[in-house]
């Protein structure tokens, strides 16, 4: 820590580990969605097209964006006691899903144009910036989180360029080797967005208190366990997927 006019700041580090595994499982995200969207023009049904929808909305907006976030978060080491709020924890995931319904339902009226490409993406962009700094808000620890104006509205922007760049690639027709690629760009712009904002927080212990040592949680146990449980519902996604050709447009 250092001290600057009577504030402690915090110094804070990553597990490395822990922000790989965050990476991993936005990609892994990010190709199921994407094999889930690639047939989704051919779908003529109302309903079928929604439930669609709603499991790619849901594979995106919990596989490849919110756990990502909350490994990243827990990837962070501080020197005090960190614990997290489950209610608003739990609300951020929900955001990001809604966030992700909206940009991937506004697109598939099959209005693919730069100018709604761009509202939607707009809409969920400021969603997934939405969930990022409620999961910041749900941090609990004896320190005071301050903003950099510049790198927070940075973060903002590249959440909505990422999103705008996601739906483009979610409606676009592309083999399984693209949507890998594809999964790979669209896991690094997330992770962008997330470790800009991380790097826009400074922490600040206020007063004199003793800062705690140790974590209020075992950081990296809670996040291989999170990653282990995404993933594998991720994998049964694929599984299910794969058994049923039509579901990924296997042959596209």
């Amino acid at each position: 820590m250092t001290r600057n006019r009577g504030i402690r700041m915090v110094h804070h580090s990553y597990d490395y580990v822990l922000v790989l595994m965050s990476y991993v499982v936005s990609v892994l995200g990010s190709f199921t969605a994407l094999r889930l969207m690639a047939g989704i023009q051919d779908i003529h049904d109302t309903t079928r097209r929604w439930k669609r929808l709603i499991l790619a909305s849901l594979v995106v907006g919990v596989g490849a964006i919110w756990a990502m976030h909350f490994i990243g978060m827990l990837a962070l080491n501080m020197p005090v006691k960190v614990d997290y709020a489950p209610g608003l924890t739990a609300l951020s995931a929900v955001v990001a899903v809604i966030a992700c319904l909206i940009g991937l339902s506004l697109t598939s009226r099959g209005d693919h144009s730069r100018l709604n490409l761009l509202t939607a993406g707009t809409y969920m962009g400021i969603g997934v910036a939405a969930m990022h700094y409620m999961g910041m808000a749900a941090m609990r620890m004896p320190a005071t989180t301050v903003y950099n104006g510049a790198i927070t509205s940075l973060s903002i922007l590249i959440a909505i360029v990422a999103s705008v760049a996601a739906l483009w690639m979610a409606y676009k027709r592309s083999s399984v080797l693209q949507s890998m690629f594809g999964a790979l760009v669209m896991g690094l712009a997330v992770c962008g967005m997330h470790y800009v904002g991380m790097a826009a927080a400074r922490f600040a212990v206020l007063g004199t208190p003793e800062v705690a040592e140790a974590h209020g949680i075992d950081s990296l146990y809670l996040g291989m366990l999170v990653f282990g449980v995404i993933v594998v519902m991720l994998l049964g996604v694929l599984i299910a997927g794969l058994r049923n050709r039509e579901v990924f447009a296997i042959d596209s």
